[in-house]
């Protein structure tokens, strides 16, 4: 995999900042982040930032949302991340399709970005429509900044 361009290396491109702890157990026997860790850490952040958007409530569906999955989830991991230092997650939209999203995230430890993860979203219920119009205004609210999209 290439290195990712450089806005995905800055904290300043994505609307949205998730602090998150590091804990012993996300160790691998190298004494550095393993990489479920990794995973776990972007998926946290990914979570919360769908309750922001009201897809998700109390860690359940919303209310009338619809039903979306994650169809593409990849990481491109950087550099070692180490424990007990906490990682700062940026994160914010990228492409919006008819019926899907991408979740663009760049993970943080001391001023460095030791790993981007890019998710696309897919709507898979209620069939034949697509994104409700006032979720994508929600979505357009948290784009990152770049160019190149």
């Amino acid at each position: 995999m290439s290195r990712p361009a450089p806005w995905r290396l800055d904290p300043a491109s994505y609307p949205k900042l998730e602090v998150k702890q590091t804990r012993f157990q996300d160790l691998d026997t190298m004494g550095h982040l393993n990489n479920v860790a990794y995973a776990s850490l972007f998926e946290d952040a990914r979570v919360r930032m769908n309750q922001q958007l009201g897809r998700v409530n109390g860690g359940k569906m919303a209310e009338g949302a619809f039903r979306a999955v994650v169809a593409r989830n990849v990481i491109n991991y950087l550099a070692e991340g180490s424990f007990p230092e906490d990682v700062e997650i940026a994160l914010g939209i990228g492409r919006v399709g008819n019926r899907s999203f991408e979740m663009l995230a760049a993970m943080f430890q001391s001023g460095k970005c030791i790993a981007t993860c890019d998710t696309t979203i897919v709507m898979t219920d209620p069939k034949g429509v697509g994104l409700p119009a006032e979720f994508v205004a929600r979505l357009e609210a948290v784009r990152v900044k770049s160019d190149e999209l």
